[in-house]
């Protein structure tokens, strides 16, 4: 039996501290919140989308960064295996569109108090409002210190998290105390997040909530990604499922001027097929003004701006737009431009890219390789990947990785 710190009571560091608990050994949580999984609370908008009912493989495929990192544990621990351990640990579970999986009640607290509760029945104990200021190797083993006082022990995992949300807890310490151990530590970006456009030609469209359409980004005529579901339009650009996955292949972007998004807001038709329907819809307002000769097509807010883009008077008489205007327009239709400028701050990523070099972690027991008993799991580490409980299920596999391997 070992003695067993865990750093930080988010989805991995109680799932590490239950699976080391199960082992036989002795287990101490540490927390500066003043109760556990702050982040889990407020994921899924409240819900919690706990993981993808989808195998090892459709897993890694939906990680961004250092997929072949995760691949042992994903075998392991696949979203299978997660789905019944919190079933069977009472929380009855739903799977809705894009195969992502909410506990039926549709309560975040839910998926907490199971994990804290598979945790209590193995006797893990739990320090809550208790940061650790300070971590040190200590002859064998480690030395703890908090903000109530001193620690021995055998091993320890850091479940920190990154630096997104710091209001839940969130503010980087495992990567403070990954340095003060000499380890690399990537450069930390944001992920998942919205994305700063130029709003001259958009600010009327703030609000605008997009549905069933494609965003697509390129670099120089080089296609770097393309989404397909729904987006909205903000006060500062763009956000919402599509953007959010989008932004994780952008973030190490240096020159915005180099990036260019459009939307194809009918990715359903092509470009011949929407031309039969924009005939059809200007013989039927062939009196009226442009603007006002769209309204079946596009959203009403849309219509302006798509109109500019394509060059074409919003008081143009339908009946007078040129065969040349309305090709402009159809290519507007499939590729409405946005300019992006930037991201949003790292600490509003819904999760954070960039952390602890994975080169010097174990990839079966996240153990760092050169100093035997300190392990570090979830979002600390240099992996992500896209929305759709993929970065929860990252969180549970790493934490039971680490303290199953604790024996």
């Amino acid at each position: 039996m070992k003695k067993a710190a865990v750093i930080g009571a988010g989805a991995s560091g109680l799932m590490a501290a239950y699976a080391a608990a199960k082992n036989g050994n002795q287990v101490t949580v540490f927390e500066k919140n003043e109760k556990a999984g702050k982040k889990i609370y407020i994921t899924g908008k409240g819900r919690c989308n706990v993981t993808n009912d989808t195998s090892a493989e459709g897993f890694l495929e939906n990680v961004v960064r250092n997929a072949k990192f995760l691949k042992g544990c994903a075998y392991t621990f696949p979203p299978e295996k997660i789905m019944r351990f919190l079933e069977e640990g009472g929380l009855p579970l739903k799977v809705e569109r894009g195969n992502r999986v909410f506990p039926a009640s549709d309560k975040a607290s839910d998926v907490t108090k199971c994990l804290e509760r598979y945790c209590r029945n193995e006797g893990v104990e739990f320090h809550f409002q208790e940061g650790v200021l300070r971590l040190e190797k200590q002859g064998e083993g480690f030395l703890l210190v908090t903000e109530k006082g001193e620690y021995l022990f055998d091993c320890v995992i850091v479940c920190t998290g990154g630096i997104s949300y710091p209001a839940t807890g969130s503010t980087g310490d495992g990567y403070t105390f990954a340095r003060r151990f000499g380890l690399k530590i990537k450069p930390l970006r944001p992920a998942l997040c919205g994305i700063v456009c130029d709003m001259k030609e958009i600010s009327r469209l703030q609000g605008l909530t997009l549905k069933n359409v494609q965003i697509t980004a390129s670099r120089q005529g080089k296609i770097l990604g393309s989404f397909f579901g729904e987006m909205l339009f903000t006060h500062f650009g763009v956000s919402g499922p599509i953007v959010l996955s989008l932004s994780s292949l952008l973030n190490e972007t240096q020159n915005w001027k180099e990036i260019s998004l459009s939307i194809d807001l009918k990715p359903a038709l092509d470009e011949t097929t929407l031309d039969k329907r924009l005939l059809r819809d200007f013989e039927k307002f062939k009196n009226k003004q442009m603007q006002n000769a769209l309204g079946e097509l596009l959203p009403k807010s849309l219509i302006l701006p798509v109109l500019q883009q394509a060059e074409i008077p919003p008081q143009l008489a339908v009946n007078s737009l040129s065969k040349e205007a309305r090709n402009r327009l159809i290519k507007v239709l499939k590729g409405f431009r946005l300019y992006p400028v930037s991201f949003r701050p790292v600490e509003e990523g819904i999760v954070t890219a960039g952390g602890v070099d994975v080169a010097q972690i174990h990839p079966k027991t996240m153990q760092c390789k050169e100093i035997p008993g300190l392990y570090f799991c979830g979002e600390v580490l240099d992996v992500d990947a896209f929305t759709g409980g993929f970065n929860l299920q990252i969180a549970f596999m790493t934490g039971y990785a680490a303290g199953s391997s604790i024996r």
